[in-house]
């Protein structure tokens, strides 16, 4: 998966980030489910004037959605029946990730990386950002990039993507 703003503040949390399987939605069954019940109960055959107007409606189902109507997959329970609040807070900032003294570290640029005189691409999302290299185990010339502590891919210094 591509790895965004958003994956980049959570996997600073220390959130596990996971991608499903592209035109596989049999894999996201639940929000399948919920994009189902928006799109038949507020948005088909609907045309709104206004984005206010949309906010309105989207509002309003969302209040029955959550808090009136049972659903079947929670025992016929209301969804905020089930919620709870998260015990953890989010920090208001976020502190420098320290990468281990074994690690090798590359900066990103735009959509790429140089590591051993080579240039290898990587999400544009990272840019700005350092990630790490550690020796492959399995082969050599075989380094696994990380970004804090989720991995992002396998590169060869052998077989760099593009340019030298």
């Amino acid at each position: 998966g591509e790895i965004t703003e958003l994956s980049i503040w959570l996997v600073r949390l220390g959130i596990r980030v996971s991608f499903s399987r592209p035109f596989h939605p049999q894999t996201n069954g639940k929000i399948e489910r919920f994009h189902r019940s928006l799109k038949a109960e507020v948005l088909n055959g609907r045309h709104f004037r206004t984005l206010a107007e949309a906010q309105t409606n989207l509002d309003q189902w969302r209040e029955v959605y959550n808090h009136q109507r049972p659903h079947q997959a929670l025992g016929y329970k209301v969804p905020m029946d089930r919620y709870r609040e998260s015990p953890w807070a989010y920090p208001e900032t976020l502190l420098a990730f320290e990468y281990g003294p074994d690690d090798l570290k590359a900066k990103v640029y735009h959509s790429r990386f140089k590591f051993q005189k080579r240039y290898f691409r990587i999400a544009k999302g990272l840019a700005g950002h350092h990630i790490a290299l550690r020796p492959n185990t399995e082969s050599d010339g075989l380094f696994d990039v990380y970004f804090c502590h989720h991995f992002l891919r396998t590169i060869d210094v052998k077989q760099p993507d593009y340019g030298s």
